[in-house]
């Protein structure tokens, strides 16, 4: 029993020098700050006015990229197949000089969230709904036109309901 209460004795001292010395509050609460903080600062916002109405098919690009040259003749495919149905954004980071104006596009179109998130993954495609800036899907080095084509008749099949 003595050993018991010396035991709580330390601990609620330990506890409470912690606390006199923020330790505790720090260690304790600046993770849930951080992550609410990162979830205000990066929540998915509707898109430019000038992509609303139809999905958006974003393309992190870049003329060095292997990934990039496979997945090229599909996503041509998919503009000709879809053209006028849906918007293809390029965000090309083949340098600095390409990465400066990809950000500044994706600041213009309302994408600069994903922009950061995605620029260092090339050969990244994303399916975004435009309304609510939600990523819908999102690929890596897929060169499968039928993947692509599933879900954008998918959003434009629920676009057109709304």
């Amino acid at each position: 029993m003595k050993t018991t209460r010396s035991f709580l004795t330390s601990t609620l001292a330990i506890a409470f020098l912690g606390g006199a010395l923020g330790v505790a509050s720090v260690s304790l609460s600046s993770p849930q700050v951080s992550v609410a903080q990162m979830m205000q600062t990066q929540a998915p916002k509707a898109l430019s006015p000038s992509l609303q109405g139809k999905p958006v098919v974003v393309d992190i690009y870049a003329t060095w990229c292997p990934g990039c040259q496979t997945i090229a003749p599909t996503l041509s495919q998919l503009k000709k197949q879809y053209q006028g149905k849906v918007n293809f954004v390029v965000l090309d980071v083949s340098d600095k000089n390409t990465t400066k104006a990809a950000e500044a596009k994706a600041k213009q179109l309302g994408l600069t969230t994903f922009f950061e998130a995605n620029k260092t993954q090339t050969a990244t495609v994303a399916i975004i709904d435009p309304a609510t800036g939600m990523v819908v899907q999102q690929f890596r080095k897929n060169a499968n036109a039928g993947d692509y084509a599933k879900v954008i008749d998918g959003e434009i099949s629920r676009m057109a309901k709304k």
